[in-house]
């Protein structure tokens, strides 16, 4: 088959390589109608992943329909059409017991591995997004393996075309979750750093649950724009002023209720950071977290979707304590959230689609990460299809 393959940092190529197989009785094989690039995949274009390897087939959010599965798999059959979270999880383990679905202890051994730490207890294992998640195939494929396809894969009604649909897979719940971590409602004043994908359903899924205002932050004006015309957001161009003042000095002096980290552990930091950070001695910029540490209200809420690893410098723990404010962070318990999520869509509540920029055939998927990593032609997202 034909699957978009890490080989370097910024060095993705589609190449023909072999067809995956079954390989327990619960998975299913998925022949894929659409994937997506996600700005999480251009960490590891960037080499900013530990633990990729050459050959990794690329991927954690597509779609598509089943041709082949395991005799343990008892919710889906041959024909049906699915989107799978990027989640790997088994289920039944204490964590997915309690519907905490990425901190599945037994899908992924990779992270404890690779950190040598055996107390480091690994969370659950992701498609295509290094062997430090586990090492399974990604997406961004003609056909994948999909384990544990008891658990996850949602059914998709033949009346939704795929791209209503497809960003089930990440994140429209990664979005959807951030809201309901910022613990923000009607009335609720809430500030969005990053306009990226997941920041773009972040604001979609506050507006649906009636938030008001919105201030959006980012650099990139095509961007704030979107959002703008979109979501209703207040625009904030973080190059002409700083965020956190003018989102202070537009709340009556207090700060927003809660804030939204939508950026990650690559935002620009200070010039310690960069050569901290070269010099891997940092494993995360902490330039965006302190501006929402700014700018949240006392007793506010920060909740971090965006990615960070390692060590932060600069964290201000003691502004954080100080103004009593609460965190919350982690990867996106997808399959918690994804049949609420399809209703949404399905009742018109939603409409995730209404990002895509780019459509392009997957033989073009390495010049759509480029596209996408240097912000070309107003790219917002980009869907692949094989």
């Amino acid at each position: 088959m034909r699957a978009l393959v890490y080989h370097f940092s910024n060095d993705v190529k589609v190449d023909t390589v072999p067809d995956p197989v079954l390989q327990e009785p619960d998975d299913i094989i998925l022949k894929v109608t659409a994937t997506a690039i996600c700005g999480s995949d251009l960490h590891l274009y960037r080499g900013k992943v530990p633990g990729m390897k050459e050959g990794d087939i690329l991927g954690h959010e597509f779609m598509g329909i089943v041709v082949d599965a395991g005799p343990g798999v008892t919710k889906l059959q041959k024909g049906d059409r699915v989107v799978v979270p990027f989640v790997i999880a088994c289920g039944s383990c204490f964590f997915c017991d309690m519907h905490l679905f990425s901190a599945c202890e037994t899908t992924n051994s990779g992270r404890g591995t690779i950190m040598n730490k055996k107390s480091l207890r690994p969370g659950a294992a992701l498609f295509g997004f290094s062997h430090f998640y586990g090492g399974i195939p990604g997406g961004q494929a003609e056909y994948v393996r999909v384990p544990k396809a008891n658990v996850g894969p949602i059914k998709i009604p033949h009346t939704l075309d795929d791209e209503k649909v497809l960003f089930l897979s990440d994140i429209l719940p990664t979005g959807y979750q951030a809201v309901l971590n910022a613990n923000v409602g009607p009335g609720s004043s809430l500030a969005i750093f990053g306009a990226g994908p997941v920041g773009q359903m972040a604001a979609a899924c506050a507006r649906m649950l009636g938030v008001d205002p919105i201030f959006m932050v980012d650099h990139h004006p095509y961007r704030l724009a979107f959002a703008q015309a979109q979501y209703g957001v207040i625009p904030i161009n973080f190059d002409a002023v700083d965020a956190a003042e003018f989102i202070i000095d537009n709340t009556s002096y207090r700060g927003v209720d809660a804030v939204i980290d939508a950026v990650g552990f690559e935002a620009k930091g200070s010039a310690i950071e960069t050569v901290m950070a070269t010099l891997k001695l940092e494993g995360s910029s902490g330039k965006a977290l302190r501006q929402c540490i700014a700018a949240v209200r006392r007793g506010g809420m920060v909740s971090v979707p965006g990615l960070y690893a390692g060590f932060i410098h600069g964290f201000l723990f003691g502004d954080a304590f100080e103004k009593g404010i609460g965190f919350k962070a982690g990867q996106t318990h997808v399959q918690r959230y994804m049949p609420e999520l399809l209703n949404f869509i399905a009742d018109g509540k939603l409409h995730p689609e209404v990002i895509i920029s780019h459509r392009m055939p997957l033989e073009e998927a390495a010049n759509g990460y480029r596209i996408f990593d240097k912000k070309e032609d107003n790219c917002r997202k980009i869907v692949l299809r094989p």
